[in-house]
């Protein structure tokens, strides 16, 4: 009989899992999922109550074949992907594949990869989870009702190509929203005033006036701030009074994903997904010497901060070892998780504090030794005795005007000796002003007021990390998806990310402008946040999937049926802007076409202005009418006529002013974006030659300087060298680790390549 099989996620646990089971078991892997919806078709049977059609993924037979060869005659079968949902989905599919007369399946959750937590999961296997698969699957199911009926409607509204999602698409209105915010900010000045005094005993110190009489004081401007000092010059400063108090700072819990990725985002500078992926890294297993993978974290994916007993006593051993038992908690500190968090796993920690960052530092590269630290020191710290800070602060009276003056220092580190978060280290660097010692009535000597103009700020842009914080305390997707959804609203062109804060492109402007005129109730935050706790009370057996999609749907489809109609064309009548057309005083448009968006006046085709535009700071729009249409001495060889410069997606380009009748076009060299190679583009038909351009994220690209009436582009570079083998014109130069620098063939099939210095 074939020896029991167990069924992991990732190829890399593989190793891990063997060595801690030994020779009795086959491991094997799925290498994620194994089966989805299909690609080309919704897969969806809404009849039958949504019932999914359920695919084998392309390129996956090979894995599916070696599975069923490792299961070969064997009765048990341990199924152990992720203990998350996704997992289960993968658990329930692989059982699927393998179903067999009397063949067992098992559900094994690894929360670690350790020898102790494998062996206790394999002891007490679990039966799988039918609820958290309904759960996974009632998302999957939604996201694809969504996603396969408004990409193509954007795709006959504004250009093919665009995508939109139940979670994308909020997360991408959250940023237009606040950027909107920012437009519409209006700053407001005033005025603060602070004076630089001194006591009987150094150091010198500042205060800030605070009040005037019962009342906090504000001064709207300069004249009012005139008035405030020519009072004050009359009247001494006198200590008023003197609190001093020691106040008690609790360290934070271990981490759930979305604070550790909003926490390696601020203090190590990483993506959410680069978190995550090195996180997975960690949790999977790690070489420690020959033969020895180890884990070195627990499940990356949670939002729980519950811990295990075992290993917060574990953690306290190390701290009265370490720090000294004046550091350690008498007995463990465990933490409350809120209402309504899925608590399947525990926080994020270190499987074994034992193995510190600096012991495991030689078996990690640099950006895994800087997560693992992180994790382990926020941990570990959570164990540790509460801060204690001493707090001064002193009231100081001038007249009827109160000024205070404040400072803290450290009594004891406690929990900080080890670990701050980025927030207490920003708070640490407001309070290191120190105070002397002051007594009330104490006449203070006063060396200047310093007045100051201030404006009020509007809300900041989103980084990543506190995007992630929005969508969490929202309720917008879940853990395990932000990092996806922070990457796919960039990588669809709808923000971008300057100086690490998203702002909306032209494109997120204009697709989530028609999706929330059509759809505001699908990109309402609070909709989002409602249909995540639904399937969370599937996971819990409290609500039925079929009728939450059942109600979703019915308002959903009517909807669509009204877009399919009733949503604004970009491509035909466009968004109404307000202003007038130049050459015929009709109003423009915004429009969408094969080269982006652009301005065109309602009157086409009697009247064809059209332009580029820009939003100005305040978001209004603004054409950038100097360089389209502006006239060129050369003519069409097309047509004749005058040939004019135009704006297009990769800057301005040679277009014949008989357009439409005439669609010829070439491009320009503009700011470097288009210096010519001298290499003759490779495209049946075109006499073009390519050029290095820019794209629009900065990254270096060939292409033909005929665009747009030819669309030939490579990113890499282009060498005139004729292929040996095929007789192709021209090979690209690339670069490997096992080839390194080199030349290769661009056509099809045939696949020659040749070393730089052959």
């Amino acid at each position: 009989m074939t020896k029991p099989l167990v069924v992991v996620e990732s190829p890399t646990k593989v190793r891990t899992i063997k060595k801690y089971l030994g020779s009795g078991y086959n491991i094997a892997a799925t290498i994620g999922h194994i089966k989805d919806l299909p690609a080309n078709e919704m897969g969806i049977d809404i009849e039958a109550g949504f019932k999914p059609k359920y695919v084998s993924i392309p390129g996956k037979q090979k894995v599916i074949s070696a599975l069923k060869k490792a299961a070969g005659n064997a009765v048990d079968i341990y199924l152990a992907p992720d203990p998350d949902r996704e997992g289960e989905a993968i658990a329930w599919h692989t059982a699927e594949i393998l179903k067999k007369k009397d063949r067992r399946f098992y559900r094994v959750l690894f929360h670690e990869l350790t020898p102790h937590a494998i062996k206790a999961a394999i002891a007490a296997p679990e039966e799988l989870h039918r609820n958290k698969y309904e759960a996974q699957q009632a998302r999957r199911i939604l996201d694809r009702l969504v996603g396969y009926q408004l990409s193509p409607l954007l795709w006959r509204k504004v250009k093919s190509g665009l995508s939109a999602g139940r979670v994308q698409s909020v997360a991408v209105r959250i940023i237009c929203d606040r950027e909107r915010a920012i437009q519409a900010f209006i700053p407001e000045e005033y005025w603060s005033i602070t004076a630089h005094l001194e006591g009987d005993m150094p150091p010198p110190f500042t205060a800030k006036l605070v009040k005037k009489g019962d009342k906090k004081i504000r001064i709207r401007n300069q004249q009012e701030a005139d008035a405030v000092l020519k009072e004050l010059a009359d009247h001494r400063l006198i200590v008023d009074g003197v609190l001093k108090k020691t106040v008690k700072r609790n360290p934070l819990p271990p981490f759930t994903t979305s604070k550790l990725q909003q926490e390696s985002i601020r203090k190590l500078g990483f993506t959410a997904k680069k978190t995550m992926v090195i996180a997975q890294q960690l949790y999977e297993g790690i070489d420690l010497g020959p033969g020895e993978p180890v884990g070195l974290i627990t499940y990356m994916r949670t939002d729980s901060i519950r811990i295990a007993a075992e290993a917060a006593q574990e953690a306290l051993k190390l701290i009265r070892k370490r720090f000294g038992t004046e550091y350690a908690m008498d007995k463990p500190r465990f933490f409350k998780n809120r209402n309504k968090v899925q608590d399947a796993h525990e926080a994020i920690r270190p499987t074994s504090v034992l193995q510190s960052p600096d012991d495991v530092s030689a078996f990690l590269s640099k950006d895994q030794l800087a997560l693992y630290r992180l994790i382990w020191q926020r941990f570990v710290a959570s164990q540790m005795k509460e801060a204690l800070i001493d707090q001064n602060s002193v009231s100081i009276k001038a007249g009827a005007y109160l000024f205070n003056a404040s400072g803290s220092s450290i009594k004891f580190q406690g929990f900080m000796a080890l670990y701050r978060s980025a927030d207490d280290e920003i708070e640490n660097e407001k309070k290191k002003e120190m105070l002397p010692l002051l007594t009330p009535g104490m006449i203070l000597k006063r060396e200047k007021f310093e007045p100051r103009q201030h404006f009020t700020l509007p809300p900041p842009r989103f980084s990543e990390a506190s995007l992630v914080k929005e969508l969490e305390e929202n309720g917008i997707g879940r853990p395990s998806t932000y990092a996806a959804i922070l990457s796919t609203i960039r990588d669809k062109g709808y923000v971008e990310l300057l100086k690490g804060y998203f702002k909306p492109t032209e494109l997120g402007y204009i697709v989530n402008d028609l999706l929330v005129q059509s759809f505001p109730e699908l990109l309402d935050v609070e909709f989002t946040a409602k249909m995540e706790e639904d399937l969370d009370r599937v996971e819990a057996a409290e609500a039925d999937a079929t009728a939450i999609l059942s109600r979703f749907y019915d308002h959903f489809k009517g909807k669509i049926d009204a877009a399919a109609t009733g949503m604004l064309s970009i491509k035909g009548v466009g968004f109404s802007t307000g202003l007038s057309c130049p050459q015929c005083r009709r109003e423009l448009y915004i429009k969408v076409g094969k080269n982006g968006h652009f301005l065109a006046c309602s009157g086409y085709p009697e009247c064809t202005y059209s332009s580029d535009y820009t939003r100005d700071e305040k978001g209004i729009i603004q054409p950038v009418s100097v360089i389209q249409a502006e006239e060129t001495d050369k003519v069409c060889e097309k047509c004749g006529k005058a040939m004019v410069v135009k704006q297009g997606k990769f800057g301005p380009f040679l277009a014949c002013s008989g357009y439409p009748e005439c669609k010829n076009a070439q491009s320009l060299n503009s700011n470097g974006n288009g210096q010519d190679t001298g290499i003759p583009c490779p495209q049946k038909g075109c006499d073009g030659h390519l050029l290095e351009k820019k794209s629009r994220r900065g990254k270096i690209f060939y292409g033909c300087g005929r665009f747009p009436a030819c669309t030939f582009a490579v990113w890499d570079k282009p060498v005139a060298i004729p292929c040996p083998k095929c007789g192709a014109g021209l090979m690209v130069e690339k670069s490997s680790k096992k080839l390194g620098d080199y030349y290769a063939c661009l056509k099809q099939g045939c696949g020659y390549t040749q070393k730089k210095n052959e």
